[in-house]
């Protein structure tokens, strides 16, 4: 079920809006434990996202903060396989909540309101009803799903950056940061996101 919902496009469209919400929350975490003043998160139709902060133009906490965005699904993801490995279910629904309380805080668009009111009413009726088998199946799948998703977001970033002429994507960013350039930085987001979901699959089997 979550390789569908990230590899058939008519579900996609819809489940995406989760993985940008993770994306958000990466940038905005990153930001506030650099020390930078988080201004506010927006999530848009289109499943794109904005999250803007204010502190230092340059430097390691602004290249920490703009790679942060597309390295946050696959370590979510990472993190709640290893939970899920561990019989960890409870601690995986907190850090659900964690991350949309995140994001509830500095959300500010109504369309960004709307898609944590409905993730939140998701994990609620999940710990409200569900039994904890359900749970646990739940918290596997969702593993599974950002791993994927995130890697997908990190691919689809090569042919995003052609079409684009902007050239205001996350690698662009971190390229005139660093003056590495953005294909090694697509590829190295590409690696990491493939790396997390190698190393999670040595571990979600453990639920069989």
């Amino acid at each position: 079920m979550a390789a569908a919902l990230v590899l058939v496009p008519p579900a996609w469209a819809f489940s995406r809006h989760v993985v940008t919400l993770v994306h958000e929350a990466g940038h905005a975490l990153a930001a506030l434990a650099t020390g930078r003043r988080l201004q506010g998160i927006r999530l848009h139709r289109d499943t794109s996202g904005l999250t803007v902060s204010v502190g230092r133009p340059r430097g390691p906490g602004m290249v920490l903060t703009a790679a942060a965005g597309f390295l946050a699904a696959p370590l979510l993801g990472l993190l709640l396989a290893a939970l899920a490995a561990v019989g960890g279910t409870r601690w995986s629904l907190g850090v659900a909540v964690a991350v949309l309380a995140l994001v509830l805080l500095w959300v500010r668009n109504l369309f960004g309101l709307l898609v944590v009111a409905l993730c939140g009413a998701g994990v609620y009726a999940l710990v409200r009803w569900a039994s904890l088998p359900v749970q646990e199946g739940v918290a596997a799948g969702a593993a599974w799903f950002l791993l994927l998703g995130g890697l997908r977001t990190t691919v689809e970033l090569w042919p995003h950056r052609r079409r684009s002429r902007t050239r205001t994507s996350d690698a662009d960013v971190l390229a005139r940061l660093t003056r590495v350039p953005a294909p090694l930085w697509n590829l190295l987001l590409v690696a990491a996101a493939a790396g997390a979901l190698v190393l999670a699959t040595s571990w979600l089997p453990v639920l069989d």
